[in-house]
């Protein structure tokens, strides 16, 4: 054995150690778990109000925008607050409001729009929902943080 192939062994030795994959089952089952409980809640609010042809899609530029939110409050809470069990994060987190906000939707929506002939609404869909989620997830972080410093003065 040369040096160099003997050193590539040591290499290969001193690599970490991957977790095995029963250990990501419990994450795994909660993400799938909360994904469809937030799909599901998801749906619901769609089927609330009336879409016209042509019109901004309201109820997934707010489904998205409160989903952010509610993300803005809960990693605030999960990761300043309170010590959480391991998989509240991916469960509410990646699970629930993954799963309820629905940017697949958004993009569905745009297309839908454009391929309607409503270039205009699709362009302002396509313009305001990315900012209008980013603006909701640090406003609600921001107000959940103030409001936590106040209780404890």
């Amino acid at each position: 054995m040369t040096a160099p192939e003997a050193e590539s062994i040591r290499l290969r030795s001193a690599a970490p150690r991957r977790p095995a994959r029963r250990e990501h089952l419990p994450v795994v089952a909660v993400v799938a778990l909360g994904g469809g409980a937030g799909a599901a809640a998801r749906y619901a609010v769609s089927l609330w109000g009336t879409r016209s042809e042509g019109g901004f899609p309201w109820q997934t530029f707010w489904t998205n925008v409160t989903g952010c939110a509610v993300i803005g409050v809960l990693m605030v809470v999960v990761t300043e607050v309170v010590t959480a069990h391991r998989l509240v994060r991916p469960f509410l987190g990646t699970g629930v409001l993954g799963g309820f906000t629905t940017f697949s939707t958004y993009a569905v929506d745009v297309q839908r729009l454009v391929d309607t002939g409503h270039a205009r609404t699709a362009l302002a869909c396509l313009a305001v929902t990315p900012p209008a989620a980013l603006l909701a997830v640090w406003a609600a972080a921001s107000a959940t943080r103030r409001v936590l410093i106040r209780r404890q003065r």
